[in-house]
């Protein structure tokens, strides 16, 4: 059995467990337990079921058992446990991802005796902190290395223990509150266990798990409290569909919602998973559209816009007037780069192209590294200084630290790749870093940016990149279940939906980003969600747009006409009811509501033609002429209005009229339909062989074929007979053209 297979049989057992369907569950789980060869697991399995049928033969009896929803609850956890159970032991039988190949390897190293590892911990934090307070010279620098890289293997043990760990022990649960309740233990050491945790969870459920990572939301430290929560939106997400029967998750959940703190957290999160979502779209923009621009830019460009001055100078607010002269060669690039700095301000992932190529340093190696928060006390960076004969390295460290733009996996591999570049281009680096540095922290004398909860969106956003560049370009990323091909429908999910229904504002600030980014399904169910609650105008002209993008005209109908009730942008509104009205083939109504917006918006072009085609659509040819020629009054140079006013004249019967007008067109780049209708004009004018000329170039056309000619040409053939053609002839010039094209 394939890992797909497995995996497909897992999911249909929880769905069906999920649906409170137990006999098809039980009749799949008993033929995947059959492929672990555990007697145990077939014992559970039995006593399960045993279980369940005596619970159907006493409901059928109708004996009245006031325990029997929690019994049957029982029943259906117990019943996703045992299936966990038996997936896992599957996975770690025959799985050969990355992931299962480590825990297979990691089996003889978990740890054994969690207290004397804790004092282990603890030890060394004592002793690192006793060498600050006495700034302790006397030690070694190869010792402090040493003694940093030993602890750094016991944090990685760690992190591989409670990644793999199915079901936590009461002493694992333990040793977790305390260690992260200790004091003592640095940020990003509590950090690392929080993702070992979310790993943890997503591989094998545990309630456990999840109650660890509320707590942990609790802790003051946002690193670690911000992790958490994206840790728990995760796995809640993930399981949702077990989620009905573990309430005390969910009314957990309620609580932790009427918190002000969690409650910004948990929007930025969603807002951010789903922001995730442009990033491939961003990567290729910058790839196929940005990158070649700039390639084509002089190979002087450096000298040109004075690269190292600038830097020199600082950032500053002016842009340079000599860029507009020197980006002439590319005229669209400054717009796209505007527009990527803007996405970037709006906490866009705009740097994973960047850096896509920058994570083969041997640091990447080790999985757990993916996810390490940077810090100047990682051994790889104590081990290798960017300027080994100056005593500025901690300084510069921390300068990456403070830039809110990079997550933690770029700043090690921004810090890796400037290690072998010359002592100026470092400095040009460290001064601008100073700069951007100096500008946050202006910036935040005000309190208008980097306020607590600025702080808290930052680290949100760059741990979502984190985990974003693990998923996506770990160099065996296939092997994990890409959680950035989710929906991210979090309003549809059991334990979310009911918090989002009682949160309209957090709601409707979801609805809004989702329709902003087009992602109009999810912006359709959010509004009409809100719309159960109150009638607004702008939520229903919303709501009809996404169903109009969705292709759904007929509900996006309903929507546009219930916003018509308001007197609000009724011009909009009444062009978008017509257009409705138009692709539901109702050109009458159509029509109708096209006029109304006509007596607002007289002039517009589009809104003419648009009544034109409604006119045409009726058979009100007169009507429709009349309409093309006050467009074209309006607009003399409007070469495209030629086209329907020249159908308009040969339908009417005014051949010698239509001609001018297919003559002009003709002399112009004219299409395959302009070429078939002067064939048109000329056959009812007499001049066969001309008409068969046309016809011809009409074939040869390049955006044409003769199936195309002869399909177009069929549905022509009654207006032809119409205006004099006699039908008999039409299969003999048919034919003759046919010959025409041999030659």
């Amino acid at each position: 059995m394939t890992g797909k297979e497995l995996k497909d049989k897992y999911t249909q057992i929880c769905n069906l467990l999920s649906a409170r369907k137990l006999k098809p569950a039980f009749d799949l789980l008993e033929k995947l337990i059959s492929g672990t060869g555990l007697a145990e697991l077939h014992e559970q399995y039995s006593s399960l079921e045993q279980n369940y049928k005596f619970m159907l033969k006493y409901t059928v009896e109708g004996i009245n058992d006031p325990e029997r929803q929690k019994i049957y609850e029982h029943l259906l956890i117990s019943t996703f446990e045992l299936s966990d159970i038996t997936y896992e032991n599957l996975r770690m039988k025959f799985s050969q991802t990355i992931e299962y190949q480590k825990k297979r390897g990691f089996a003889k190293h978990f740890i054994t005796n969690l207290e004397s590892f804790s004092n282990d911990l603890e030890k060394y934090s004592i002793q690192k902190e006793l060498r600050t307070l006495l700034s302790d010279s006397s030690s070694e620098s190869s010792d402090i290395y040493l003694d940093a890289e030993l602890h750094l293997q016991k944090i990685f043990t760690i992190f591989y223990h409670f990644w793999f760990v199915d079901r936590l022990t009461g002493d694992e649960i333990q040793f977790l509150g305390s260690f992260l309740r200790n004091d003592s233990s640095p940020s990003f050491e509590k950090s690392m266990v929080i993702t070992a945790i979310t790993l943890s969870l997503m591989r094998y459920f545990d309630e456990h798990k999840i109650i660890l990572l509320f707590n942990a939301c609790e802790d003051e430290d946002e690193e670690v409290s911000q992790r958490a929560l994206i840790g728990l939106v995760i796995g809640i997400y993930y399981y949702d569909q077990r989620m009905p029967f573990f309430h005390a998750i969910t009314g957990r959940l309620q609580i932790f919602m009427e918190n002000k703190r969690f409650r910004y957290g948990f929007e930025k999160t969603i807002l951010q998973f789903i922001r995730s979502k442009e990033t491939e779209k961003i990567q290729r923009k910058l790839q196929d559209e940005i990158f070649p621009e700039m390639i084509k830019l002089s190979p002087n460009l450096r000298n040109k816009l004075s690269i190292e001055s600038m830097l020199g100078e600082g950032l500053t607010e002016d842009k340079n007037p000599a860029w507009q002269e020197i980006l002439k060669d590319a005229p669209g690039l400054m717009g796209k780069m505007e527009e990527l700095t803007e996405m970037q301000m709006e906490g866009a992932d705009v740097f994973l192209s960047s850096f896509l190529m920058l994570k083969h340093f041997p640091f990447f190696s080790e999985l757990a590294n993916w996810f390490f928060p940077f810090t100047p006390q990682h051994p790889e960076i104590l081990r290798n200084p960017i300027n080994k004969e100056s005593t500025e390295d901690l300084a510069f460290t921390q300068l990456i630290m403070k830039s809110p733009m990079l997550c933690n996996s770029d700043k090690y591999s921004f810090y890796f790749s400037i290690m072998n570049i010359p002592p100026d281009y470092k400095k040009m680096v460290s001064d601008s870093l100073k700069a951007e540095a100096e500008q946050l922290d202006e910036i935040a004398k005000d309190g208008s940016f980097l306020t607590p909860n600025k702080n808290a969106e930052i680290i949100i956003s760059q741990y979502i990149r984190d985990i974003y560049r693990f998923f996506k370009i770990h160099p065996q990323h296939a092997d994990f279940e890409d959680i950035f091909a989710w929906k991210f429908d979090f309003h549809n999910k059991f334990a979310f939906s009911k918090l989002l229904g009682e949160d309209q504002k957090m709601q409707r600030n979801i609805a809004e980003f989702n329709f902003a980014k087009n992602y109009f399904h999810e912006a359709a169910d959010l509004f009409e969600m809100l719309l159960q609650e109150t009638d607004d105008a702008e939520m229903l002209q919303k709501l009809a747009f996404c169903y109009q993008k969705m292709g759904d005209y007929k509900k996006a109908l309903n929507s546009y006409l219930r916003a018509d009730l308001f007197d609000q942008n009724k011009l909009w509104n009444y062009k978008k009811i017509a257009l409705c009205y138009r692709n539901l083939k109702k050109s009458a109504k159509a029509l109708e509501y096209y006029q109304l917006a006509e007596i607002l918006e007289s002039d517009n072009l589009t809104l003419q033609i648009s009544i034109g085609q409604c006119q045409m659509e009726l058979n009100l040819i007169e009507q429709a002429l009349k309409t093309y020629y006050k467009v074209e009054y309006l607009s003399p140079g409007n070469k495209k209005i030629w086209r329907p006013i020249g159908w308009c004249l040969f339908l009417l019967g005014r051949i010698d009229q239509a001609e001018k007008y297919y003559d002009r067109l003709i002399s112009d780049h004219p299409n395959k339909y302009d070429l078939l209708n002067m064939g048109h004009v000329q056959w009812c004018l007499g001049n066969r062989k001309t008409a068969l000329k046309y016809y011809k170039k009409s074939i040869n056309d390049s955006d044409s074929s003769e199936k195309d000619f002869m399909e177009a040409f069929d549905e022509d053939v009654q207006n032809l007979i119409k205006q004099g053609v006699n039908p008999d002839d039409v299969p003999i010039m048919l034919d003759q053209l046919r010959y025409f094209l041999e030659d």
